[in-house]
């Protein structure tokens, strides 16, 4: 990574740390003011949205190192570490604040000036939802999983902001002060689906799960440089290492090509592509020569060997891609090979 993308990054985590250090002193101070339960709870996410901040800062300089011998794929898959930690976090917070709810709606609530409590969680709410935006975009420019990771969480902390100082606006109207306890469990419900879904995503990229969206901005691009001799690929799997990708393709090309010109022209195809790819990366190719099966679809020009005219090209498609193995109806067509 370029120096310059890496101080991006890191600016944007340390405005992460610095926000939500300031959002989780102001609504501490309003839970002492209130003694609400649901204030404690959005309390209790912002201790989240702090250590989740400082290890996205860790993170992001850690994974920015280059691969090493220990690491020959680099360092990136940190940054999956850092979302499914912060998927645990929440997970764990929302359980605290379940059991703290159960236990006010036992004992009975001690609420007072609620007018400070919606004052201030709606305010925090609005911070949030601004540094929410902010770091998915910063994420998603600069390819960094923990950034956007982190602005999805300030996101989701604006809506549970928003039903907080919405819930107790109805207790301040209603003086149903028991609906404060319930406002608080169903957030904590809330916040334990998010971080479970947070670790789940987190995990899967860990194990380097199929992602299809991956394989749709793969697809895009091979669309646009598959020309002039790449005919068709397929089986295409990859490795996420955060901002770094390493893919594998298998590519069927003219069978008569020498190993120079085997060489030279994918060098220019993966160019091209990672060109045309969101993120960073390299690709290693299989190639599956074409056994003068794909004529049809062949653009090569002035191919010594070819037994059809070219009609059109084959554009890629997921299934395609996911194949592992070619399309049938060509390989149903492959002459016999002589013994």
């Amino acid at each position: 990574m370029n120096p310059t993308e890496q101080s991006h990054r890191s600016q944007a985590a340390i405005v992460s740390l610095v926000v939500s250090t300031g959002l989780l002193l102001v609504k501490f101070w309003a839970f002492h003011q209130t003694g609400s339960q649901a204030v404690f709870s959005d309390a209790m996410e912002s201790i989240v949205n702090v250590v989740a901040s400082a290890l996205a800062l860790f993170v992001i300089f850690y994974a920015s190192r280059p691969a090493d011998q220990e690491h020959p794929y680099g360092h990136g898959k940190m940054e999956y570490f850092s979302a499914a930690f912060e998927g645990g976090l929440i997970s764990f917070a929302a359980i605290l604040i379940m059991v703290a709810s159960i236990r006010s709606l036992i004992l009975g609530p001690e609420i007072e000036r609620l007018d400070i409590g919606v004052i201030v969680v709606l305010g925090a709410g609005a911070v949030n939802f601004l540094l929410g935006l902010y770091l998915v975009r910063r994420g998603q420019k600069l390819s960094s999983v923990a950034l956007r990771a982190s602005g999805k969480h300030a996101l989701a902390d604006f809506w549970t902001s928003l039903g907080v100082g919405l819930g107790l606006a109805l207790v301040a109207l209603t003086e149903m002060f028991w609906l404060d306890s319930v406002l608080a469990f169903a957030v904590g419900a809330l916040l334990a689906r998010s971080g479970f879904k947070l670790v789940r995503e987190s995990v899967g990229a860990l194990l380097d799960e199929e992602d299809l969206e991956v394989l749709k901005k793969l697809a895009g691009a091979f669309e646009k440089h598959s020309e002039n001799g790449i005919i068709q690929i397929h089986h295409v799997k990859t490795i996420r290492s955060g901002w770094y990708h390493h893919i594998d393709a298998h590519v069927v090309l003219p069978e008569f090509w020498t190993v120079d010109q085997v060489h030279e022209r994918m060098l220019v195809f993966e160019k091209r592509v990672i060109q045309d790819y969101p993120y960073k990366g390299e690709m290693n190719f299989h190639f599956d020569p074409c056994r003068r099966a794909y004529c049809k679809v062949c653009d090569l020009k002035d191919c010594p060997i070819r037994r059809e005219p070219f009609v059109e090209r084959m554009a890629p498609d997921i299934e395609q891609l996911r194949s592992p193995h070619e399309p049938s109806e060509f390989r149903a067509k492959r002459p016999e090979e002589k013994s």
